[in-house]
Formats: C-alpha cells, structure tokens, sequence
C-alpha cells in the first residue's frame, strides 16, 4: 500500500468509485479508494439499478430535485463509460409503469399524478386496460396507472464493473480486503487513516461506507452522529424468455425489472436486521406476493436467484452529502438507502467540486452532516 493519498475514499461501491472518476477527471492525480471486502459487492451490486425518481417520489422536495437532476446524468454517463471502457451499462428507456390495484393505491396514484402534471414534469395517466394494452403480462385487476417516460433503469453490475476499470485507467487505486480503523485528527484537520495495513497520510478523506459509516471514528474527535443503520432488502430473479415486460414496473408493494439477457428481477423487502445478510422464506414470500399481485405469470417463471444487501439509512432517511464543519477535509457521501445507483452521478460531481473547487450549493445544506451536530446542540 503507498502511504500517502492526495484523496483517500473510504468505500469502493458505486458511491466512492464515481467520486474517485470525478475526481480523476477534475484532474486530482492521486485519488486513492479502500474498500473493506471486494469493489462493488455490498449493496451496489444488489440494486435493481431502478432510475425511478418520479415513481418513487410521494411529494415535491429537494431530495426529489436532486433525484431528477442525477437520473438526467445517466445517458452521458452511460455514453462516457462506453467510450472509455467499451462495457455498455445497458441504460434502458422504455419508461416505467406505477399500477394501481386497490382503491387506496388509485387515490395515491390520483395525488400523485396531479403534483406531477402541475409541476409540468413528464407523466401519463393510464386506464387499466390501457395499462394492459402497453404490458399486456399486468394483472387483469390493474384499476389504473402512471406511465414516466424518462423513468429508467440501468445494468448496475455493469456499471460497477464499467466504473472500476475507468478507475483503473484514469490511475486512480483500488485497494481492496482494506478495514479503515479510524481518522487521525490533528488540530481540527484530517490527517490520514489508520487502516489494517497501516497509516495512509491524506489530508482529505471521503467517507462513502454506505451502512458501514457509522462504524468509523476518529479518536477522541466527535464525529457527526449520522445514525447510519443497515437496512435488508431481499431480491428474487426469474428467467423470462421470451421478455415478460418492457418496462420496469411498480406496485406499492413490490416491482419488477426486465434485463435485456431475459432474467426478470423482483424485489424487496425492507427490514431491520442489523448487518445480517441473508435471504429469508418470509422475504420471498413477500416478494412473490407482490410480483404476482403485478403480474399473475411470474408464477409459471423458473426462480434462478435470490440474494440480500444492506442499505445504508441515515437517522432521518435522507443522503447524507459534503464537507464536515466539525473537520476539516473530511467530507460525507453516504446514506443513500435505496438511492444510491440512482444518486451516484450527481453525488460524484457535488463531492468533486466540494474538494476541487471548494463549492457546495446552500440549496444542498439540507443533506450536510453538519445538520446532525445542530440537531444534537440544540435538541
């Protein structure tokens, strides 16, 4: 391990790896990523890869401008990783479909679709059987739907595995089966790392740990209490040849996600099971409940996989993004829960211009960690 690093990034999910190319590319010669277990295989490598933010948004907020704003990075993202890689991230477009099976999910999808239109974003309002015209594997009681448009998804072990090789030739290093110990803090300053493999100098330190975060310490320095919990979500995978349906497709209760290769994702729970990451009979129950509700043909599909990650959640459920007041040159990019293949785009341009420029937008304050030390100093 060299011992020194212009940026060290604590975490090598999507996360940390496309703050580590922002940075590359911004020009920062010595950009150094640690990752505790292998790059992209916590909760990244167990996404949907949904790019979802007006199927999932149940109100206007900044937290849903800034969705909006990242999924809109994805095509020259997408373009951009092609050229420098030639791994296609597979960004489909086909839009996404929200259904409505129940009276209550109706009224839901009404609000919705009114808050949308108002604010002129792109969105149609389905019957039931127009719904079933478009995806005619849908559930005969579908009562109505919403159809988005620039609602999409991406292949996120391709990105992953299209984000580390860039890494990689833009110089940047990948030090994996690497456990950060803590942050040395010398008069209010970062000034490396204490790591399993010894002290790394580094004046400025990203912490991108996802559900691991909050593990981290920094001596006797207080650190922002960002409440950092790891929350399960369960993932079932089915093989559908030919293609059981084009767009993604949500329910309130579940989804499910056409890959281009035939396999059909559904997911997910979300449970509260500290860092145990398993698959459990109840989960799938729950999965297949709600993937059956969508589409009663799932039942004749083969199951080819399943598997479990673990979000990271801060205390009061939004990213958690920028510099830290309480020290200098440590800045935060964790927090993400079920956002963060959609939310690496925008999370790496604001983190890279927050260490290369010194920038961060007073409309961001909203997901400092500094409002975590406010909270406890005036609570």
């Amino acid at each position: 391990m060299h011992e020194t690093a212009e940026v060290a990034i604590i975490g090598g999910g999507v996360i940390g790896l496309t703050i580590a190319r922002a940075l590359a590319l911004r020009g920062v010669r010595d950009v150094l990523v640690i990752e505790r277990g292998s790059l992209g295989t916590e909760s990244s490598f167990a996404a949907a890869g949904m790019l979802a933010p007006q199927a999932e948004a149940n109100r206007p907020h900044e937290f849903f401008q800034l969705t909006c704003q990242s999924r809109d990075l994805y095509p020259a993202l997408a373009a951009a990783l092609l050229a420098e890689t030639g791994i296609d991230i597979e960004l489909e477009t086909t839009g996404t479909l929200y259904l409505a099976f129940t009276e209550h999910d109706a009224a839901e999808l009404d609000r919705r679709y009114q808050w949308q239109s108002e604010a002129g974003l792109a969105l149609a309002k389905l019957s039931g059987d127009e719904a079933r015209l478009l995806e005619p594997a849908v559930g005969a009681e579908v009562r109505a739907a919403l159809r988005f448009p620039l609602d999409s998804q991406v292949e996120n072990r391709r990105l992953l595995s299209a984000l580390a090789v860039a890494n990689e030739q833009l110089g940047v290093r990948l030090d994996t089966g690497t456990e950060v110990a803590s942050l040395r803090v010398e008069r209010g300053r970062v000034t490396g790392l204490e790591t399993s493999r010894g002290f790394i100098a580094s004046g400025r330190v990203v912490i991108a740990a996802g559900a691991w975060s909050s593990l981290l310490n920094a001596g006797d320095i207080a650190l922002p209490n960002l409440r950092i919990k790891p929350v399960r979500g369960q993932m079932l995978c089915f093989a559908a040849y030919p293609r059981l349906c084009s767009h993604v497709i949500y329910s309130p209760r579940g989804y499910l996600v056409p890959r281009r290769d035939g396999r059909l994702l559904a997911g997910s729970t979300s449970e509260q099971a500290g860092f145990e990451k398993r698959v459990t009979a109840a989960g799938v129950h729950a999965i297949l409940s709600a993937a059956l509700e969508i589409s009663p043909r799932v039942g004749a599909l083969p199951m080819i996989d399943s598997w479990a990650g673990l979000r990271p959640r801060a205390g009061d459920t939004l990213p958690v993004l920028g510099p830290c007041a309480e020290i200098e040159g440590v800045f935060y990019a964790t927090g993400h829960f079920r956002n963060g293949i959609l939310l690496a785009p925008v999370t790496g341009e604001i983190i890279a211009a927050a260490i290369v420029d010194g920038r961060f937008p007073t409309r961001l304050e909203i997901f400092s960690p500094d409002r975590f030390r406010l909270l406890a100093v005036t609570g």
